[in-house]
C-alpha cells in the first residue's frame, strides 16, 4: 500500500457492505490486526471512525470484499496525512455536543448508528460511533436515540 493511490473519502458512496457469504474468505489473524490499528487510529482520526466500525461488524467472518473496503480506507489515510486534531490555547470554556442518526441505514437488520462529538471551546474532546440497539420506527425516533445519548455523554463530562 505504499506506492498506492490516494481516495478522497474512506468510504465510496456506492459502497455497501454487507456479510458477503458467497465472497472469498480470508485470514481472520490478519484482518483483526487491521482492524486493531486502524481502530487505534480512530483516537486521533475521527472522521474514519464511522467507517472503521462499520469494517469491524464483520471481523468474525472478514471476506476479501471486506478488504477491499479496509484498502479503500488506507489509502484516504495516505492522502490525508497532514489531517489531525487542532487544540488552540486561547478558546473560549463551553462545552457544546452535537448528535445525528442515519436512519435504517444497516441493511441487514435496519437498525440506525447514532454518532455523537463533544466540543470544549473549539477543540473536540470526545465522540463516539454506535448503532443502536434498537430498531427506530422513523426518522425521528433515531434522533431522540441520537439526542439521549449525547445527553448521557455531556451530564458524565460536566461530572
Amino acid at each position: 500500500m505504499e506506492n498506492c493511490k490516494t481516495a478522497t473519502t474512506p468510504m465510496s458512496t456506492n459502497c455497501y457492505l454487507n456479510a458477503d457469504e458467497a465472497g472469498t474468505t480470508m485470514d481472520q489473524t490478519t484482518n483483526r490486526g487491521l482492524i486493531g490499528s486502524l481502530l487505534y487510529l480512530t483516537s486521533s482520526r475521527p472522521d474514519i471512525m464511522f467507517v472503521v466500525c462499520l469494517y469491524a461488524r464483520f471481523q468474525s467472518s472478514p471476506r476479501e470484499s471486506h478488504l477491499k473496503a479496509a484498502k479503500r480506507i488506507l489509502k484516504y489515510l495516505k492522502g490525508t496525512t497532514s489531517m489531525g486534531l487542532w487544540y488552540p490555547s486561547h478558546s473560549p470554556i463551553h462545552l457544546v455536543g452535537y448528535s445525528d442518526s442515519n436512519f435504517g441505514g444497516c441493511k441487514l437488520d435496519r437498525k440506525s448508528t447514532s454518532g455523537t462529538c463533544h466540543l470544549l471551546g473549539s477543540s473536540l474532546i470526545s465522540w463516539h460511533n454506535k448503532m443502536q440497539a434498537y430498531v427506530a420506527l422513523s426518522t425521528a425516533e433515531a434522533e431522540y436515540i441520537a439526542a439521549g445519548s449525547l445527553c448521557t455523554q455531556i451530564l458524565w463530562i460536566k461530572q
